[in-house]
């Protein structure tokens, strides 16, 4: 696993109706009812090359949601060309995508390395193992919960905070969406690849359009 392919990704074409989150590159096609999106469904598993592969297809009333891995880092050379077929399967259903819907949630404990303790919520969630640091949702849906560990000569200020990850050209109006409901910024010097917010509590969430719209940027935030 590494950054090449997420990168490579990105830069190549005909891949605009995909989003690349933390959890893979993702795409959000508008059906216009279930059995459409079941349909849909059932024609992008024809797909050659998308069985046993990782992919997660979700379908809703009036959406259908495709996930080409479970990670970021395993996106490799051949998710391009998965990304274009899939793409086209849904033209040809006339199903449109849409990237404004495409967002992924993310939980972040922070720890110093001698307290990181991913196992315990592997096990009261009934989490599995992706990475050594992170524990999924073997259904495919909840959050990731990611430890982050911290150098032990930073002080812990959070234990704890979310991370929403959106496309790169509808961060700044979530951002503006939690401005305006009372949220308040604590850290813009990583825009646009993440700004550091906070309720009216205190409590953080890390609005992200890495690695979408950022590839320069860490992901890593306080």
């Amino acid at each position: 696993m590494s950054e090449q392919g997420w990168r490579d990704f990105l830069a190549a074409e005909d891949v605009a109706d995909w989003v690349v989150l933390h959890g893979g590159a993702t795409a959000v096609f508008r059906v216009s009812s279930l059995g459409d999106g079941a349909r849909l469904a059932d024609a992008i598993a024809q797909v050659p090359g998308i069985q046993g592969g990782g992919v997660l297809i979700t379908v809703a009333d009036d959406q259908l949601t495709v996930r080409l891995t479970r990670g970021v880092e395993r996106l490799e050379p051949r998710h391009v060309q998965l990304a274009r077929a899939v793409s086209a399967v849904a033209r040809q259903h006339g199903a449109d995508a849409d990237r404004t819907r495409v967002h992924e949630v993310q939980l972040a404990i922070a720890a110093h390395r001698d307290t990181v303790d991913v196992h315990f919520w592997r096990a009261v969630l009934g989490y599995a193992e992706l990475a050594d640091d992170n524990a999924v949702d073997p259904l495919g849906h909840g959050s990731t919960v990611w430890m982050q560990e911290l150098d032990d000569a930073k002080p812990l200020r959070h234990a704890m905070h979310v991370d929403a990850s959106v496309a790169r050209e509808h961060v700044e109006a979530r951002l503006a969406a939690a401005l305006a409901a009372g949220g308040r910024i604590l850290d813009d010097s990583d825009a646009p690849a993440h700004w550091t917010l906070a309720d009216r509590a205190g409590n953080r969430v890390c609005l992200c359009a890495w690695p979408d719209g950022a590839i320069g940027a860490s992901p890593i935030v306080p």
